[in-house]
C-alpha cells in the first residue's frame, strides 16, 4: 500500500504534532499546520496536476479560521446543509478577533463594542477561556 499524504490543520501545537507523530508511526506523510489559510493553498493542486497533494485531511472544526459554511459546501455541493449556529459563528469571530489582537481582551472587547467583562463571559461560556 502508497502511504498516505494527510494534512492535519489544528491550532494546538501539541496535539497537531501528536497527530502527525502517530500518522507518520503509520507510515504515512503528515503535513501539520495552524494557519487555515496556508492549510487551503495546500490543498489546491500544483500546476498541470489535476489532483490536490493531499489524500486526507484532518481538521480542528473549532479552528477560528474554518469557515464551516463554507468547508460544507465544498463537501457537499448543492446538499442544502443548515448553516452554524449563532452561538458557533460568535465563538469562531470572538477567537479570530481574539487572534488579531494577539490575545489582548480589552483591545478584542473594544473592536468587538463589547464590555470585557462580557467577552470574558462568553469565552467562559464558550469554553475559550484559556485562564
Amino acid at each position: 500500500m502508497n502511504p498516505l499524504h494527510l494534512l492535519i490543520l489544528d491550532d494546538d501545537p501539541a496535539r497537531r504534532q501528536e497527530l502527525a507523530a502517530l500518522v507518520r508511526a503509520a507510515g504515512h506523510v503528515a503535513v501539520p499546520e495552524a494557519n487555515a489559510g496556508v492549510a487551503a493553498q495546500g490543498l489546491l493542486p500544483e500546476a498541470g496536476d489535476a489532483t490536490p497533494g493531499f489524500d486526507l485531511l484532518v481538521v480542528d472544526l473549532r479552528h477560528p479560521g474554518v469557515d464551516l459554511g463554507t468547508l460544507r459546501s465544498a463537501l457537499a455541493p448543492g446538499a442544502g446543509l443548515p448553516p452554524d449556529s449563532l452561538d458557533a459563528a460568535e465563538r469562531r469571530h470572538i477567537l479570530s478577533v481574539l487572534k488579531h489582537t494577539g490575545g489582548n481582551r480589552r483591545q478584542a472587547a473594544h473592536i468587538l463594542g463589547i464590555a470585557r467583562s462580557t467577552l470574558l463571559s462568553k469565552l467562559r461560556r464558550y469554553g475559550s477561556d484559556p485562564e
